[in-house]
């Protein structure tokens, strides 16, 4: 999870605070950090990291300032709080708090979204221990991440079923058809983000319904605690007072070794479903795979709404590489964007990451993201996928398959559309994946060059907007590289 928040306590006096406040203007109290952090850092990065940061605001100890994107305040707090502790407790005296502002939409302002300030609650705390000391508290804290809504959640047919059952559950907490929702599939699939949006939309509806997303590591650790301090009563009624529970990572206590904690877990399941609250769960595996849990816990997983996610299509790979992009304020060229959804093709989580690393090493090295450096990037970062490995005769059975007709009607001279279609994709397959040339395509399909040309184009131009054609060509893909 990002840290929102930077709370520094420094020892200068109230007077010497004041002073500096009086004399300067926030714009020049922060022109002064920059000039004490330029004479401490390397010049590329300064202006790398803190030469594009302007001073909004300072009040009350507050201090506001514009980054470009989300990841430049998480990668400055990761790896400059050294230098900027001790530059802000000089500038800005003591008890200053540092709050971050962005665009989440690279150049449009109305977008514009504040971080900071952020305290653990005293109903739960960020370690996980004190977590039911004090249930009735005013103030409750659902450790939702707001990044994680469904605006932000991209969808396509490989989660299609699983957003609107989750939709469904958000706009109508009445609905209790789905409950249990288990949502599962593979690591870095989107299920996190899912189920948070899930608990998001439910605290917009109702702020204050008692919601709760809490990951089963997390759960199991604040048990042991409650255990070891003879607790386990208000451990079970804290958490019998929620009125949505998501439990991510299930299967982290799928464990005979693990047992009380299941116990617990499964009296507070009975008690929360019969009581018409929600339970939202995921994990990497199906419930009958959950090998280490009592068959009284797998059986209720199975009474509401079982949905898988799947791994990301092509058509999602590169929606989230658009929104991404756009979020950190990276402009990707259209061919760099194909590169990038062709070769990370198991996980979103990969793709996000591709593009704070393509963001980080256009800033530090000053230089254009091209295809070139997103490979090199890509090597350090994912496994690439073996189109290098692909033949001529793979995309021609690959192709026919999916369009269900004989692979010999594509090398014959028949113009009927559905075969006509069929070999433009061959063709333009085997140029962007077996890596051939038109003069070698047109020689095995006995097509002149012109015709490949002109198959290969009408192909990469309609995929743009397509629909069909990218579900089509993403089905291929599955067959081929299977």
């Amino acid at each position: 999870m990002w840290n929102f928040y930077a709370n520094f306590v420094v020892e200068k006096t109230t007077d010497q605070t004041e002073f500096y406040t009086m004399q300067k203007t926030h714009i020049k109290l922060w022109e002064e950090c920059c000039r004490i952090l330029r004479d401490n850092l390397p010049e590329e990065q300064f202006r790398a990291w803190f030469e594009p940061i302007v001073s909004l605001s300072y009040e009350d100890g507050k201090l506001t300032l514009a980054v470009p994107s989300p990841f430049s305040s998480e990668y400055i707090e990761n790896n400059y709080l050294s230098i900027l502790w001790p530059t802000l407790r000089r500038v800005y005296g003591e008890g200053v708090k540092l709050f971050y502002k962005y665009n989440q939409i690279s150049g449009q302002s109305d977008t514009a979204i504040s971080e900071g300030g952020l305290t653990s609650s005293p109903v739960l705390s960020r370690q996980g221990h004190g977590l039911f000391q004090n249930a009735v508290a005013a103030t409750f804290d659902s450790q939702l991440n707001p990044r994680y809504t469904f605006e932000n959640y991209c969808s396509s047919s490989s989660n299609k079923i699983a957003r609107a059952i989750g939709e469904a559950i958000a706009n109508d907490p009445k609905l209790k058809t789905f409950n249990p929702l288990f949502v599962f599939g593979p690591t870095g699939v989107g299920k996190t983000h899912l189920i948070q949006a899930i608990g998001i939309k439910l605290k917009e509806h109702n702020p204050m319904a008692r919601i709760l997303y809490i990951s089963a590591r997390l759960f199991e650790s604040q048990y042991t605690f409650a255990s070891q301090k003879g607790k386990i009563n208000e451990f079970i009624n804290f958490y019998q007072s929620i009125d949505t529970l998501i439990i991510d990572d299930i299967q982290d206590i799928a464990s005979e070794t693990k047992v009380k904690t299941q116990n617990a877990f499964f009296h507070i399941f009975n008690h929360l479903h019969q009581n018409q609250k929600q339970i939202i769960l995921s994990s990497d595996c199906c419930p009958t795979q959950l090998n280490g849990l009592p068959s009284r816990l797998i059986s209720r997983f199975k009474w509401g709404m079982t949905v898988e996610l799947e791994k990301p299509d092509l058509s999602l790979r590169r929606m989230v590489l658009q929104l991404k992009s756009e979020q950190n304020g990276l402009s990707l060229l259209p061919e760099v964007m194909d590169y990038i959804a062709e070769n990370v093709t198991n996980s979103v989580r990969e793709l996000e990451g591709i593009v704070v690393s393509l963001l980080a090493h256009a800033t530090l090295l000053n230089r254009e993201v091209t295809v070139d450096l997103a490979r090199m990037v890509m090597n350090n970062v994912v496994k690439l996928s073996k189109k290098a490995s692909v033949n001529f005769e793979m995309i021609t059975q690959g192709v026919a398959t999916h369009y269900k007709i004989d692979a010999d009607l594509i090398f014959a001279k028949t113009r009927k559309r559905e075969v006509s279609d069929a070999r433009q994709m061959v063709m333009y397959m085997a140029k962007k994946y077996a890596k051939m040339s038109l003069t070698a395509i047109g020689a095995r399909l006995s097509r002149n060059y012109a015709t490949v040309i002109h198959g290969c184009k009408n192909i990469e131009e309609r995929i743009a907007f397509d629909k069909q054609l990218q579900e089509d060509v993403t089905a291929i893909e599955k067959v081929i590289f299977a």
